[in-house]
């Protein structure tokens, strides 16, 4: 395959990069980048020298099979169409297409949608909750960090009605890399550096996103409350999820659901009982490790849900979903445990 990255000089694109070099199917790997066009790809990141990974080109796309798209939002769908219609397929691991609405985007994004018209054409590449509706698809969102690891944890609970949704708290922190390699005050290294704090409150981006996909497995209309809080590591994104269960669900019904659910996935790991999940045990890996008990006190359970923020939250499920579009074998070039320690 002929594949190409936009962005390839972000954390995310980066990341990419090296799960792009070992796919046994990408012979040609056109690497972009607007900043600094022209550059070796070893003169931005030093630790891939020697391995002649390629030059980093403009953004003049060429005939590819598949582009990734790793860049802030807005920018990606101004040019999807042009893309699409040259019959590249498009993994967007930006914004632009995570969101049914074009108004709720603009809401939330504060910018006009540059192309609400293929909101439609769009799937969301959550492939173990969406894999028949992605494959060979030619236009799919990735998800968000967060949104992943929360929807992995809610939605096969709420498609069988175990929980409540009216009390849904999503308690969420993640490394530093999540807010991308651009400098600024607030992931400065003193000012993160032996810190811990809420970001977004009330009015994160991913909020939408994670209402509309948590409504959907519901089959109603629901909000959540959900936080996100930065992290003083480098990567890693670990989500605390308290929910109301519905009338005489026991903890065993919602484990059932999961077990079943997940039953033969790769990439999904269901903790054995009183594991819970860190955010090492996912370092470096496309992995996800889940967690839950219900608190004989309150009544409501506790769910867990650890991912590399990265990876698949970004990058691995990004491939993921390029393997499914492609007609690869779905983990190819994205296998292998976590790093430690």
């Amino acid at each position: 395959m002929k594949v190409g990255v936009l962005g390839a000089t972000g954390y995310a694109g980066q990341e990419l990069v090296r799960l792009l070099q070992r796919h046994e199917e990408v012979n040609d790997l056109y690497l972009a980048s607007s900043s600094v066009a022209g550059e070796d790809y070893d003169s931005v990141y030093p630790h891939w020298l020697g391995q002649n990974v390629g030059i980093l080109q403009d953004e003049n796309v060429p005939d590819l099979d598949v582009l990734f798209c790793a860049l802030p939002h807005g920018l990606t769908a101004a040019r999807t169409s042009t893309f699409l219609s040259r019959n590249i397929k498009v993994i967007d691991l930006g914004a632009d297409f995570r969101l049914n609405s074009a108004q709720v985007y603009e809401e939330w994004y504060k910018i006009k949608h540059p192309a609400a018209g293929l909101l439609k054409d769009a799937v969301y590449g959550l492939t173990e909750l969406y894999r028949e509706q992605i494959r060979g698809r030619s236009l799919i969102a990735n998800p968000g960090c967060y949104p992943t690891a929360t929807l992995l944890a809610l939605v096969p609970l709420l498609r069988k009605n175990l929980l409540q949704t009216k009390f849904l708290i999503i308690d969420a922190k993640s490394g530093v890399s999540g807010a991308g390699r651009g400098v600024s005050l607030g992931t400065h290294y003193s000012e993160v550096n032996e810190n811990f704090k809420p970001y977004g409150v009330a009015s994160h981006r991913h909020t939408p996103e994670i209402e509309q996909e948590l409504s959907r497995a519901a089959g109603q209309p629901l909000t959540v409350n959900f936080t996100p809080h930065l992290v003083p590591m480098t990567r890693g994104m670990l989500v605390t999820i308290y929910a109301a269960v519905q009338d005489g669900v026991k903890e065993e019904d919602l484990r059932r659901c999961w077990l079943e659910q997940y039953n033969g996935e790769e990439f999904i790991r269901i903790l054995p009982q009183g594991t819970w999940p860190q955010t090492k045990f996912a370092s470096g890996s496309n992995n996800a490790f889940l967690q839950l008990t219900i608190d004989q006190r309150t009544g409501n359970a506790i769910l867990v849900a650890a991912i590399d923020n990265l990876i698949k939250g970004a990058a691995g499920q990004a491939i993921q979903n390029m393997n499914l579009v492609m007609g690869c074998p779905e983990s190819q070039g994205i296998t292998g445990t976590a790093l430690w320690p």
